[in-house]
């Protein structure tokens, strides 16, 4: 293996780049017309235009994909997550073409990639799974129920039912949305498991037989079913607990043949018990918290076992040094959550000691709503978890983002939630606790020192160094981070730093983390409050 070709965009092209370059392998990246600038496509050794913005022309087009393959000499396809990084079709093109698939075998994907087969799987190897039923056979003292997309996830085609009389309807809009995420409408219902964990096991498998299990991590914290805070590992869990799912995780890949990196999910009952959900076959959104808590390195594990390496660690080498907690930045309203998109104008990213941030954001690059939100991954570790959880929250108030509005303030709310800070929170807690328009918006004071600060002389126009990338030219993993601001740091009070910036009539302002979009000016507030049009 000697060149590989990412088969993906944004933060995890990033990264699979650097893994690439720790093994002294070449890189290719391939990019939509919306990503020409991107940071992945500047990292990597070679870059090929795979089409245009819209991803079924491009990102999910698979016959581009291996053109490109074929145009930059790559014999290898790494697919990153989401996309194609788990479509069996795709796994099989890449093979006939002979290059290397940096994933499990296309067999293994089509047992694992369904829910409704890895269920059956999972029960035949022993594993224990959520009770379910037919679509016409759910009994009337099962509910709640959950309905879900049998392939797929991300929380797309997926239904809280309480109560018999909704089943329909809620059949109806799950089948519509998993049709057009996944272009397959089957689904299953299971049992809703109330006051459970979201708990998942990270396993590493070789092709020679040997599988290992990489601690747990802890995804509780969820919004709309989408993952927004993970940790490893999970708190508060009894040891025999850990080694049984562990177990269990290990038992159902070497039952599917599976070889690579890939994630076993489960429900941990207030009881003790514990179920599966499904196994995602590919490396995971949320791998920097294992990577960080046990030391390892998983996408270069990846590409190690896809060249026949063998696993160099038995299961009981593995111990946890740490403990790490990631935060999902979205471009997206952190009351709505509705996708936001928009220019980043200025970026300023956290670092220090125990603070990674895996991103590939520029100064100048559209957040294009065509694809994911996702923007950033930032990532505490230390030696306790609060220590990481305090760590964490620091990194996310000095973390600036203007441009695009993002879930910052979400994320911060979420981290000092008194269950979370308990490690006693559930997959319901965050959805019970999410926040109101009335906590985002900026206090008056925050305003005016905003727009104090961009009438002052001598502020800075050009905010050219705010790109780390160009910063310092490469990867490096406690942040790529500079002194970005525009202009110096106002302090207002006691809300710690503002940077500011202007873009058109807009004032696009952070203070602790959170960033604003304001008009510039107070008379533009006072016209647009009273619907006068000031054109």
């Amino acid at each position: 293996m000697t060149r590989v070709l990412i088969a993906n965009r944004g933060e995890i092209a990033v990264r699979i780049v650097r893994a690439c370059r720790g093994l002294g392998i070449e890189s290719v990246a391939v990019y939509s017309d919306a990503d020409a600038h991107a940071a992945h496509v500047r990292l990597a050794d070679h870059a090929v235009r795979i089409g245009p913005e819209d991803a079924r022309q491009s990102y999910l087009d698979i016959d581009a994909i291996l053109a490109a393959a074929a145009a930059s000499g790559a014999d290898a396809v790494h697919p990153g997550y989401g996309f194609l990084s788990e479509n069996a079709d795709f796994v099989d093109r890449v093979v006939a073409d002979g290059l290397t698939f940096i994933g499990p075998s296309a067999s293994a994907m089509r047992t694992l990639g369904d829910k409704a087969r890895a269920k059956q799987a999972a029960a035949s190897a022993n594993v224990p799974i959520v009770p379910e039923w037919d679509l016409d056979d759910v009994p009337a003292d099962a509910f709640p129920v959950l309905v879900k997309a049998a392939a797929g996830g991300g929380g797309r085609g997926m239904r809280r039912v309480d109560r018999p009389a909704d089943l329909a309807e809620a059949i109806v809009s799950a089948r519509r949305e998993a049709l057009a995420g996944f272009g397959d409408d089957t689904l299953i219902v299971e049992q809703l498991v109330t006051g459970a964990r979201h708990v998942e096991i990270q396993l590493l498998a070789d092709a020679h037989g040997n599988a290992r299990y990489v601690g747990d991590r802890d995804c509780s914290l969820q919004r709309r079913h989408q993952k927004v805070v993970e940790e490893a590992p999970a708190p508060g869990l009894p040891h025999a607990l850990r080694m049984a799912m562990g177990e269990a995780a290990v038992r159902l890949a070497q039952a599917a043949s599976y070889v690579n990196a890939g994630t076993a999910e489960f429900l941990v009952a207030p009881d003790g018990r514990f179920f599966f959900l499904e196994l995602n076959a590919r490396l995971q959104v949320e791998h920097p918290v294992t990577e960080e808590a046990f030391g390892i390195d998983l996408a270069q594990w990846q590409l190690r076992i896809a060249r026949g390496e063998r696993l160099t660690f038995e299961q009981d080498q593995l111990t946890q040094r740490a403990h790490a907690i990631e935060a999902r930045l979205y471009a997206e309203d952190p009351v709505t959550f509705l996708p936001t998109g928009g220019e980043l104008v200025e970026l300023h990213l956290p670092s220090g000691s125990g603070v990674r941030v895996d991103h590939g954001l520029t100064v100048g690059a559209r957040v294009s709503l065509a694809y994911d939100p996702l923007l950033a991954k930032v990532i505490a570790t230390g030696p306790t978890r609060d220590d990481a959880r305090r760590r964490l929250i620091e990194a996310l108030q000095e973390l600036s983002v203007l441009g695009a509005i993002t879930n910052a303030a979400l994320l911060l709310h979420a981290l000092e939630l008194p269950d979370f800070v308990a490690g006693t929170h559930d997959i319901a807690t965050l959805e019970s606790n999410l926040l109101d328009a009335s906590a985002v918006e900026p206090s008056a004071a925050l305003v005016a020192a905003a727009r104090a600060r961009i009438s002052a002389p001598g502020i800075a126009e050009d905010v050219a160094t705010s790109d780390p990338f160009r910063a310092i030219g490469a990867w490096r993993q406690a942040g790529l981070a500079t002194d970005v601001d525009a202009g110096e740091p106002l302090d207002a009070d006691a809300t710690g730093q503002i940077r500011v910036t202007q873009r058109g009539d807009d004032l696009w302002f952070s203070a602790d983390g959170v960033t604003y979009q304001v008009p510039r000016s107070p008379i533009a507030t006072s016209i647009a409050a009273a619907g006068i049009d000031s054109h």
